[in-house]
């Protein structure tokens, strides 16, 4: 494995695909959202358990 090879690489990883970054991108914040929201509610009923115990 030469310099050559790894200018090689490195020309091929510039290549980025906007639409698929997007996707995933819109898809961890849609995960990120939905785990924050069980999180709250997670949160609420271990106060609801602490008031009711």
């Amino acid at each position: 494995m030469g310099i050559k090879d790894f200018n090689k690489n490195s020309k091929n990883k510039k290549n980025l695909n906007f639409k698929k970054m997007k996707k995933n991108t819109i898809n961890s914040l849609n995960e990120v959202e939905l785990f924050l929201n069980n999180f709250k509610k997670f949160s609420n009923y271990v106060k609801l358990y602490k008031i009711l115990k």
